[in-house]
């Protein structure tokens, strides 16, 4: 049977560097060297759609570490002026984009979609869609894609497309009218299978459902829990755990909706996080723990899943 591959990646922020080095260290691996060259297809959201698109261009898993560990610090550079303007963070965003376009400038150039050597899909949110009838305008999802046959993104810079799927509300502000798209899709797997089969692909990009094998990586997770069983709150009480609740839900049905279409043929990669130090999107000061936590994690289920499977 042929077999179509799909590498899907996770939203997490600076968290990305632990999918960096599971993929990294899976592919070194004695039974899954290079297992990266046999990608048909790499789908991301936020820093996972900046991961694709680096994986795309050619970047080793290793390239993009080092991206994560000598730059992050300067992409999430908070400064005391920034935070009195936006109101000690009240009023904007956490955070520039200036500083995250100049560093992913460097690692995508001015490479489109269409120069890359790998099918992609990038999730974002477009904020307004611009129609010129008011019953016709709204915001909905995009995906930025570059499979031959209707609709493509060929064209687009993935400097651009990197930068509109990073925009995670509260943290950067929107770039062109797009958000992160991790407010629908922070785990992309069920993105990945629908684009991958999609009647727009040309057939001989289409993939068939049965000949699919999908890897995920996600970025950790934390366990978390909200004690009651009648919780009578308003968006006060709700605010703070609302984001986690909404990107952990849409996250876990991805995951439970491509196992129950793809069966063995697929595999999760989650790590667990320690509660303590908290490991957020922007942990500047985490990221050796990070990249501790992700060289620790055993790799001899999924690499024995890719010796099988891929």
């Amino acid at each position: 049977m042929a077999k179509y591959r799909i590498l899907s990646l996770d939203g997490g922020g600076l968290r990305g560097l632990i999918t960096a080095r599971i993929l990294q260290r899976l592919n070194d691996h004695s039974d899954t060297k290079n297992f990266l060259d046999k990608v048909d297809l790499i789908v991301g959201t936020s820093t996972g759609g900046i991961l694709a698109l680096g994986l795309a261009k050619g970047l080793s898993p290793e390239d993009i570490c080092q991206l994560y560990i000598k730059r992050g610090g300067k992409i999430f550079d908070d400064s005391l002026l920034d935070n009195i303007l936006d109101l000690g963070k009240v009023i904007g965003a956490e955070y520039s984009t200036t500083d995250l376009k100049r560093e992913l400038k460097k690692v995508l150039g001015a490479t489109t979609l269409g120069k890359l050597k790998r099918n992609v899909a990038i999730t974002a949110f477009d904020l307004d869609n611009g129609a010129k009838q008011r019953k016709d305008r709204h915001w909905k999802p995009k995906i930025f894609h570059n499979f031959k046959g209707k609709g493509n993104d060929s064209k687009l810079s993935a400097l651009d497309v990197a930068l509109y799927t990073s925009a995670a509300p509260t943290y950067f502000p929107s770039v062109d009218g797009y958000i992160d798209g991790g407010v629908f899709a922070n785990n992309p797997s069920m993105v990945a299978i629908a684009q991958a089969i999609s009647e727009d692909n040309v057939a001989a990009e289409r993939a068939k459902l049965a000949d699919i094998v999908l890897l995920s990586v996600g970025t950790g997770y934390t366990p978390t829990y909200i004690k009651g069983q009648r919780l009578d709150w308003g968006l006060g009480q709700w605010a703070k755990p609302l984001v986690d609740v909404l990107m952990d839900g849409v996250s876990g049905i991805a995951d439970y909706q491509s196992r129950q279409l793809l069966g063995d043929r697929y595999i999760r990669v989650q790590p667990e996080l320690p509660e303590k130090p908290a490991i957020k999107l922007d942990s500047v000061k985490q990221i050796p723990l990070m990249d501790q936590l992700a060289s620790d994690y055993s790799i001899s289920k999924t690499s024995a899943w890719i010796k099988q499977n891929w």
